[in-house]
C-alpha cells in the first residue's frame, strides 16, 4: 500500500479535489484512426481523490458516493472488513479510468472492469459509470447490440429458475423490482441496462446477465440514449492509455476466469499496442501483481531510456 500512501501525499501537495460525482463528461482525444498507439492521445480521464474514514462509514457507501462500483474500492482495501473500515484512515479514492481507445459504438460496456462508457460530441467526450453484471453461471455476454426500447417503471419477467422463489412469472414495478425505474432494453432477449433496487450490487457479479446501474446514474443516462443506439460489450481487464504523452496501465481481476495467465496476457497487449519497449517492466509487473484496476503510469523514465544499450538490452 506504500504507493497509495504516496499518492495521498501528492493529492494534498497538488491540492487536487473533485466533486463526489466523478462520472464526467471528460474531454478525450482518441488515437488517430489506423494508428496502433498514439502518444498524443488523451485516454486517461479523472483524477484520484482522498477521503478520511468517518465513524459509521462503510466501503460500499463511500464507493457509491464517489461514483464507483464496490469492487473498484474493495479491491484496493481488500484486507479490511468493508463494513468496519478503520476510522481516521485516509484512503485513495480511485476516480481515474482508461477509456477504450478505438470505440466504434456510442456505448461500450467493459465487463472486464465493470464499467460503462458513453461517448458524446463525436467521440470527443465521455461519461463513465460503474455497473453490476452477470454471475458466473449467467455471464454477461460480449457482442454488439442495439437499444430496442426505453422503459420507465419496467416490469420484470422473472427467469423460470426463479419463478418458484418469487411465486410469479412477472413482477410489476415497485420497490422490490430489481430493474429499478429505468431500463434500456437491448436486442438480446429481454436483457438490458437498467437501475436496481439493490445498489450494493453495483460493482459485483449479481445479475442473470443484465447490466445494473446505480439509480442516480441510470436516471442521468436514460434520457441521453436514443432507441437504435448501438452498444458494444467487451471483456477487457487490461487497459492501456495515454495522458500528457505518458503511458498508463490498469489491470483488473479476471472476473470471469477467462485468462490462464494475466502477466502473459498483459505483455501480449503491450506488444500488440507497440509500446512494450516504452514501458518500465518493473512497474508493469507491480501493476499486474496488484490488479487494483487503477491506472498507473508505467512509462520508462529518462534514465531508463539512456541505459538502453545498442543491442536494446535494459
Amino acid at each position: 500500500m506504500s504507493r497509495f500512501c504516496l499518492q495521498i501525499v501528492l493529492l494534498f501537495i497538488l491540492g487536487l479535489t473533485l466533486p463526489a460525482s466523478a462520472s464526467g463528461p471528460f474531454d478525450i482525444r482518441l488515437p488517430v484512426p489506423g494508428q496502433t498507439f498514439d502518444l498524443n492521445a488523451r485516454t486517461v480521464v479523472g483524477q484520484g481523490q482522498s477521503y478520511t474514514i468517518q465513524k459509521g462509514d462503510n466501503l460500499l457507501d463511500i464507493a457509491r458516493n464517489y461514483g464507483l462500483g464496490y469492487m473498484e474500492l474493495g479491491n484496493i482495501y481488500r484486507h479490511w472488513d468493508p463494513f468496519l473500515p478503520p476510522v481516521g484512515a485516509e484512503i485513495v479514492v480511485p476516480t481515474t479510468w482508461i477509456v477504450p481507445d478505438h470505440p466504434e459504438h456510442p456505448i461500450i460496456v467493459n465487463t472486464g472492469e465493470m464499467r460503462l462508457y458513453f461517448f458524446t460530441d463525436n467521440f470527443t467526450k465521455v461519461i463513465t459509470y460503474p455497473i453490476g453484471m452477470g454471475v458466473l453461471d449467467f455471464k454477461t455476454p460480449t457482442g454488439v447490440f442495439k437499444v430496442t426500447e426505453k422503459k420507465t417503471n419496467p416490469p420484470w419477467f422473472v427467469p423460470k429458475t426463479l419463478q418458484a422463489k418469487y411465486g410469479m412469472s412477472v413482477m410489476e414495478s415497485g420497490p422490490d423490482n430489481p430493474l429499478g425505474k429505468y431500463k434500456l432494453t437491448l436486442s438480446w432477449g429481454d436483457y438490458g441496462i437498467h437501475g436496481t433496487s439493490q445498489p450494493f450490487g453495483v460493482g459485483r457479479l449479481v445479475s442473470h446477465g443484465c447490466t445494473r446501474m446505480y439509480p442516480e446514474h441510470i436516471e442521468k443516462l436514460f434520457p441521453l440514449v436514443k432507441v437504435g443506439t448501438s452498444v458494444e460489450y467487451i471483456y477487457e481487464p487490461v487497459m492501456i492509455g495515454v495522458r500528457n504523452g505518458r503511458i498508463y496501465l490498469s489491470v483488473n481481476q479476471d472476473f470471469y476466469h477467462r485468462l490462464p495467465d494475466m502477466l502473459t496476457y498483459t505483455l501480449g497487449r503491450l506488444k500488440a499496442a507497440q509500446v512494450a519497449g516504452l514501458v518500465n517492466m518493473m512497474k508493469v509487473l507491480k501493476v499486474v501483481e496488484e490488479r487494483f484496476g487503477v491506472p498507473e503510469e508505467v512509462s520508462k523514465t529518462g534514465s531508463d531510456m539512456v541505459s538502453r544499450t545498442p543491442a536494446g538490452r535494459n
